[in-house]
């Protein structure tokens, strides 16, 4: 009879412990559940729970840092041509490395006397290993190293400008890829008066040997700073007090017309193909155009803020 624990074999006899009835007492209590079970980290005797409690004293022990991001390849220079132009231009270039038996004419003369001008280190490798180095580029037999470019982060550039006691002034690319366009750029800003650079993190150009070149030696003198959302740090310079502005070609205003340009000011400077995003030109202050003899013709990017900074420059003088 189900229940009756008087039935032979309804209680387990054993030497250990006490006996259990039917299916009730530790055989039920065993089948319960414990809930989830938790995570590697909560477990205080897990090796996991052990790292995260060590790393959360580090970190109390360590400052917080503003984050800096960098390339994550080293950059090759290829060709004689190519190597003599970085090395006049100012790129930091690391090492010149020139192939066995390299025919040796003025350009390559001319390379090697840089180096030895600048402290550059100078190696003889094979034609092979150049060739796996510069990923078979052609470098005819010439190439020189560039390391990966630390970018600034971009609250920092309000910084420079509070300790050189000037009101900021930003300029900020949207969807720009050329790296000769945001070389120019960054040369423009260097030469009237910005405290620096910034760019997308994604789908932009970025601080690679060809934006060093067109910099002409620039970057070296002004930060390049990358951010993650262009939006949210447009609307984090706002709330710092800066106006922010952007260049379109439907502007509300003209260049001339600008009455914003003695104060803290934040430009942005579209592609030439797709000007400002959408959601770039919604959160500008204020949109300005260039004015044009001919409504057809338009400027690239690095012209573009070369002429707008140039304005502010002279209102700000």
């Amino acid at each position: 009879m189900p229940g009756n624990s008087q039935r032979k074999g309804a209680i387990k006899k054993t030497g250990k412990g006490n006996p259990t009835a039917g299916s009730g007492g530790r055989v039920r209590r065993g089948l319960e559940g414990r809930g989830p079970t938790p995570k590697a980290t909560d477990r205080p005797y897990h090796q996991a729970h052990k790292a995260k409690k060590r790393a959360e004293k580090s970190a109390e022990r360590t400052p917080q840092k503003r984050r800096r991001t960098g390339s994550t390849d080293i950059e090759w220079i290829a060709g004689r041509n190519s190597v003599v132009e970085a090395l006049r231009e100012g790129v930091p270039v690391t090492g010149v490395y020139v192939a066995e038996g390299a025919e040796r004419d003025g350009r390559l003369r001319e390379a090697f006397a840089l180096a030895a001008d600048k402290g550059i280190s100078l190696l003889e490798v094979g034609r092979q290993e150049l060739d796996r180095l510069t990923a078979g580029a052609v470098h005819q037999g010439l190439a020189a190293k560039i390391p990966a470019y630390e970018y600034a982060h971009a609250d920092d550039l309000l910084d420079r400008a509070e300790e050189a006691g000037e009101k900021p002034l930003i300029v900020v690319l949207d969807q720009v890829t050329d790296p000769r366009n945001l070389g120019a750029v960054v040369r423009s800003a260097a030469g009237f008066g910005a405290h620096g650079v910034v760019i997308p993190e994604r789908r932009a150009a970025g601080m690679t040997a060809s934006a060093w070149k067109t910099s002409a030696g620039a970057a070296a003198r002004i930060p390049v700073a990358q951010t993650v959302n262009l939006v949210r740090q447009l609307k984090a310079y706002q709330d710092a007090g800066c106006m922010v502005i952007g260049l379109a070609a439907d502007g509300d205003v003209t260049l001339p017309e600008l009455d914003l340009a003695d104060g803290p000011l934040v430009v942005v400077v579209g592609s030439e193909g797709n000007g400002l995003s959408r959601l770039v030109s919604e959160t500008c202050d204020q949109l300005v155009s260039i004015p044009m003899a001919n409504q057809v013709e338009s400027l690239n990017a690095g012209v573009a803020a070369s002429v707008t900074l140039y304005a502010i420059a002279q209102a700000r003088a």
